[in-house]
């Protein structure tokens, strides 16, 4: 079954700009899905028809088998969504906001009572559920939300853009209670300009750009494209002051360091493995830059080529 069906959709606003140009997109249920692409791209107008906040100019959309413009009430029964722009009334407390929520929805109040709090728990801001949201910070709120967007259960969260502002810590907290999430069967539809979050916890994506999907495959598949990768490897000694692998590239970047590129034939493992032949004893080896940021950059350059450049 679907989690979200997607056919042909276009939206054109009314100042005559294009948004949306005939996509079609198919998310299975249970997934966890990354919609990427550039600013201006369509994601936030794709997630806004979705969730029933823009109207689409054409198409179809459906939620777990549901057509919204047949059925609309049931359809975003089954949505969750944390925007990407914080929408919380300032001068109520975090349960008024939740359990108003959960109200709308038709959660009786000891339910909604019972989840507010295991949400509240696992989200780490229980000592803030009589707080007035204008006391909170802009990572307490962005928490706010989620536990708004989850609070009647549903079977679809959307999260634009969840941990923009955020600090590492809270990040990587986030990033676990998603997890969690999506391993209980919840299906999870990610946008993103942390590239690393959409690496690490995606199992499939599409990348749009001028209202168009570019790409629509795995996360797997998606990175088997890249051409080249780029490593950071750290000795615990002084490099030797040369260094010679056939069809390498090899950069200094000081005594302990070098960076290293490679094309996807060649092999990280047998890389090492001649460094330390050349007494090169290794103590740590990271990527340089994410790769599915580096791949994003390409595919989006390319697209914006091949169109002339035009937004």
């Amino acid at each position: 079954m679907l989690a979200i069906d997607i056919k042909n959709v276009s939206k054109t606003y009314a100042d005559g700009f294009v948004a949306l140009k005939d996509i079609s997109l198919e998310i299975k249920k249970g997934d966890f899905f990354a919609l990427l692409g550039p600013n201006g791209a369509g994601k936030s107008t794709t997630i806004g028809i979705i969730s029933s906040l823009v109207n689409k100019s054409s198409g179809n959309v459906s939620i777990c088998g549901v057509d919204v413009d047949e059925d609309f009430n049931k359809a975003k029964s089954y949505l969750g969504v944390v925007p990407q722009e914080v929408n919380l009334s300032i001068f109520e407390t975090v349960e008024q906001i939740i359990l108003n929520q959960a109200g709308y929805y038709g959660v009786s109040r000891s339910l909604a009572n019972t989840r507010l709090d295991f949400l509240l728990k696992k989200l780490d801001i229980y000592d803030k559920k009589h707080a007035q949201i204008r006391m909170l910070s802009g990572g307490m709120k962005r928490r706010v939300m989620i536990a708004r967007a989850l609070i009647h259960n549903p079977q679809v969260l959307i999260l634009d853009e969840p941990t923009a502002g955020v600090d590492v810590e809270l990040r990587h907290l986030m990033w676990n209670f998603i997890q969690e999430l999506h391993d209980g069967g919840m299906t999870i539809i990610l946008t993103t300009h942390y590239l690393e979050e959409a690496e690490q916890l995606a199992k499939n994506i599409a990348i749009i750009n001028n209202g168009e999907i570019i790409e629509n495959t795995t996360v797997k598949e998606l990175l088997k494209q890249l051409d080249k990768e780029m490593y950071i490897i750290d000795s615990k000694e002084f490099l030797p002051t040369k260094l010679h692998i056939k069809g390498v590239e090899f950069s200094k970047v000081d005594e302990t360091t070098i960076e290293v590129v490679i094309d996807k034939q060649s092999s990280i493992n047998a890389i090492i493995k001649e460094l330390d032949s050349q007494g090169v004893e290794i103590s740590g080896i990271r990527n340089k830059q994410n790769r599915l940021e580096a791949l994003f950059i390409q595919k989006t350059k390319k697209d914006n080529f091949d169109k002339g450049g035009k937004n």
